[in-house]
Order: structure tokens, then sequence, then C-alpha cells
């Protein structure tokens, strides 16, 4: 887009590890920021099911999921407590392990346990779930998963910190990492600086447009559970949530739309 000025748009982009190149790119006038793609930002975290904090309220604290520790059964050694992490190999496997030591879980007989890939980690939440049993890791949204299951993010007591989670957390090589939440990640529509002026109704609309993670999760769980492609998907959000798109257009736009629904 920098370079060539193409595509028009980038409808979703996970800007953090680009963030050095978009903003030249908008200080250049080639890029513009039209708005956030999610309004809350990618959202990442060690969780626990939502019926677990109802009979143990204390779970929503890490000193709360260290006192229950012996409810996390690990699967292989009953001697140990199950964290499930990101698998192995994925950049969230750095940072869900580093704060796995900050944390000091092994202390409490804690073990990473690794789900081998992004399917079976979201299998063994799905299996929790239906066996309502407990269970603790690492988890990211908006996704299928987050949207089907109501799970509660813990609270490391902590807050943010931006520098340490950027020049230690996400590091490979951080010997000391120090206990921070995970910040938001910003998602953001991208359009080219032509696109800007050539289309100004079109661009004002992506201005407006976003999402919550809770609205973007349901919608994949929808998909997921449907078998929708993401034209039947569109209908279905369109259909389902006007309250959701409405604010986005004008009302003739609004009409004109539920009308050729």
């Amino acid at each position: 887009m920098i370079e060539k000025g193409q595509p028009d748009v980038a409808p979703e982009l996970w800007t953090n590890g680009i963030k050095e190149a978009l903003d030249k790119g908008v200080a250049d006038k080639r890029l513009r920021y039209a708005g956030k793609s999610l309004v809350n930002g990618g959202e990442e975290g060690f969780w626990v099911p939502n019926y677990l904090v109802e009979q143990y309220p204390e779970l929503t604290t890490i000193e709360g999921v260290i006192k229950n520790a012996k409810l996390f059964e690990h699967p292989e050694d009953d001697e140990k407590f199950a964290f499930y992490s990101c698998p192995a190999g994925w950049t969230c496997q750095i940072t869900s392990g580093h704060l796995f030591d900050a944390l000091k879980l092994e202390d409490h007989n804690f073990e990473m346990v690794d789900p081998g890939s992004g399917a079976a980690l979201a299998g063994t939440i799905a299996k929790a779930y239906e066996r309502k049993k407990a269970w603790f890791g690492y988890y990211w949204s908006p996704t299928p998963v987050l949207g089907k299951y109501e799970m509660v993010k813990v609270d490391f007591g902590s807050g943010t910190d931006i520098e340490e989670f950027r020049n230690c957390t996400t590091q490979p090589d951080c010997e000391s990492p120090k206990v921070t939440m995970y910040p938001p990640a910003p998602v953001h529509t991208i359009t080219t600086e032509a696109f800007a002026n050539n289309e100004p109704l079109a661009y004002q609309y992506f201005e407006k447009r976003g999402f919550t993670n809770k609205q973007m999760s349901e919608l994949l769980a929808w998909m997921k559970d449907n078998q929708a492609d993401a034209e039947e998907a569109m209908y279905y959000f369109l259909e389902s949530s006007p309250q959701v798109w409405k604010p986005w257009v004008s009302e003739d736009i609004a009409s004109k739309v539920q009308q050729a629904l």
C-alpha cells in the first residue's frame, strides 16, 4: 500500500508490528488511519471459565487461581496443576511463557501444558465446558471460542506496562520478565490517501465502522457453528444486528440496505 498505493483499503490490520512503517506512510501522505476495526483492540490474557468463577469468585485474580490450584487437574501428572499455554512455535508461546515465569506459577506446582496446535487448545476449552471442569490457560480474542464459551480474564493485579511488554515479555531472550497484563493490540482500517480523497463517503463509513471483541467473537462463533462463509455471515449480521451497523451509515443508506435484505 505504501509503495504502490494498492489495495485501496486494508479493512482489518493488526498494526503493532508495523506501526513505524504505517506512521511514516501517514506522514508522507500515502496512507490514513481510517478507524478502528476492533474498537477495544485485540485481547489476550489468561482465562478461566465463567461457570467456575460463579463457584469460586476469587478466580478473577491470579491470587485466587493460585489459592485454588488443586482445581486445575493436569492431564498427565496427578502431582501437577495445568496451565494451558500457547502452542509451540507461536509468538504467544513466548509471552505466555514469560508471564508464567513472572507470576512464579511453577513455585505453586503449575506446569505449562503445550496443546500442540491452536485447534487442540480450543478443544481443551470446549471439553472443559462440556464437562464443567476447571480450565486455566492462555487465549485471545476475537475468536469463535470466546464467542461461544463465556470466559473470564484473570487479573494479575499489575496493570499494563507497555514498555515491559514490548521490551521483555515479547522477546525470546528476556531473562527477568516482570508481571504485566497484556496490552490491547490495535486493529485498524487503513486506506490510501488517494482513496480517502476520491471516495469521501466510503472513507466516512470506515471512520465509523468498528466491532467490539464480543460482537466479532460471537459472529465468528456463529460462522463456525453454521459452517457459514463470509457472504452468509454478512447477511446474518445485517439482518440480526441493525443496532450495531446502522450508526455507521446515513438513515437513507440504512433504509436501502434493509429493503435489499
